[in-house]
């Protein structure tokens, strides 16, 4: 027999009242104390005997109209960069995994190669090697030459390359050595078994931290400026030049901050997907 007029029993109704209930109370908890607190900092710092100086060196609205234009124009070439520079340390920093997973002592020069690599790039600054290739590079005088911009996202890549290279390494180790051996006792190559069994599993698996650095290298970019590009910083400073006023510097980080915020939201989807997954195993 097929009930088709099922009524939840009172517990159940009971039970999901009282869940709206403390759902609510708990918004309203939440917005109150954000409001007090919010409340509480504009208090504190508009009280501050220097806050008319600050709001005048920092928080000019009609500067921020005056540079909103320069700024956003550079903006566009930070996300051109951004965009180029993390496929290209995407890449990179998975075929550096690849190599440093290679088996047997033949590859033990790649495998080497590929370590010192990551060690060396992880410890240095982002800012020495964007100083290395902006302006140490360009004074060989070699032949077709690309431009600073270029040699900046150069720059960036193979920094970030390294720290990726560790995130998929460690993906790609997670995946337990028994699917390895069934896939070989399938009959599929090491290649094969590396395309089709172990990096899906890994690059699923270490999405959150993939994106993560995309994040940090979202931010890096801007660091391009000190070779010359007017991207939003450099416009930025442009106008800061220009008015004596800091306020282009608000704007370009208000600009980055909005810029971030989906790959902060994207982010955190995956990671909140990833753990109700693992939950349900």
């Amino acid at each position: 027999m097929i009930l088709t007029n099922h009524r939840p029993s009172t517990i159940a109704r009971e039970r999901a009242a009282y869940r709206k209930r403390q759902t609510v109370r708990s918004v309203l908890i939440a917005a109150t104390s954000t409001g007090l607190l919010g409340t509480l900092l504009v208090v504190a710092v508009t009280g501050a005997p220097g806050w008319e100086r600050v709001q005048q060196s920092f928080f000019d609205p009609q500067i921020a109209r005056d540079a909103l234009p320069d700024v956003l124009t550079g903006l566009w070439l930070n996300v051109q960069l951004l965009v180029c520079c993390a496929l290209g340390a995407l890449t990179l920093g998975l075929l550096l995994a690849v190599l440093r997973t290679l088996r047997g002592p033949v590859f033990f020069p790649v495998r080497a190669l590929a370590t010192g690599y990551t060690y060396t790039f992880r410890g240095l600054p982002v800012i020495i090697v964007l100083y290395v290739l902006t302006l140490g590079v360009p004074g060989l005088r070699l032949q077709g030459m690309p431009s600073v911009l270029v040699l900046g996202g150069i720059a960036l890549v193979l920094t970030f390359g390294a720290y990726l290279a560790e995130v998929f390494r460690a993906g790609i180790e997670s995946v337990h050595a028994s699917q390895l051996a069934a896939a070989r006792s399938l009959g599929l190559t090491y290649r094969q078994t590396m395309r089709y069994v172990v990096l899906p599993q890994a690059v699923r698996r270490v999405a959150p931290p993939l994106l993560n650095d995309i994040i940090a290298l979202q931010k890096d970019v801007g660091l391009v400026s000190l070779a010359g590009p007017i991207d939003a910083v450099r416009a930025a400073q442009i106008a800061t030049a220009e008015s004596f006023n800091y306020t282009p510097y608000i704007v370009a980080g208000v600009l980055f901050v909005l810029l971030a915020i989906p790959l902060i939201a994207v982010t955190d989807w995956v990671t909140l997907r990833a753990a109700r997954r693992q939950a349900e195993r």
